[in-house]
């Protein structure tokens, strides 16, 4: 039975990626005391966007919840960054999804259900969370979908 977060995910056919290199002038994440907060995390598979566009007009809602999964896998590579790997979370507090949405479009909370799956299968009951899952009119490089975390740390590298 796997046993550390990396395993998990692995036995469910996923594999973090390398932290995704930011698109403007900030970092991936930062650790401040027990707790590491991302920046916003596109979608980004290999260096550039699956899709583009507004989901509800160019994609669909099962293509966005495939996207907030990557976005959360891309999420958990920037943690991994600063912590070394995903067995020093404690658990994981809050998820906030960024959907580009058309102005009809209502099922957000749906579309983020990809990333809250995913961090489910990495942690188990650690992986539930707070959230929020906003529609935007447009996302940077219009990505359909941004997911950032908090997450606590069991023990704050360095202390």
């Amino acid at each position: 039975m796997p046993s550390t977060p990396e395993e998990r995910l692995a036995a469910a056919g996923l594999k973090l990626p390398p932290t995704p290199a930011p698109v403007a002038v900030y970092v991936p994440a930062v650790q401040s005391g027990h707790y590491v907060y991302t920046s916003g995390q596109l979608p980004m598979v290999d260096g550039s966007l699956p899709l583009t566009g507004k989901v509800g007009a160019e994609v669909t809602p099962e293509q966005a919840e495939e996207l907030a999964r990557q976005c959360a896998l891309n999420a958990l590579a920037a943690v991994a960054s600063v912590s070394g790997d995903l067995s020093a979370v404690k658990r994981v507090v809050k998820v906030v999804g960024f959907i580009a949405s058309d102005p009809h479009f209502t099922g957000q909370p749906g579309v983020l259900n990809g990333a809250s799956e995913l961090l489910g299968t990495a942690f188990g009951d650690a992986g539930i969370h707070a959230r929020s899952a906003v529609g935007v009119s447009v996302l940077p490089l219009d990505a359909p979908v941004e997911v950032e975390l908090v997450v606590e740390l069991h023990t704050p590298m360095g202390l």
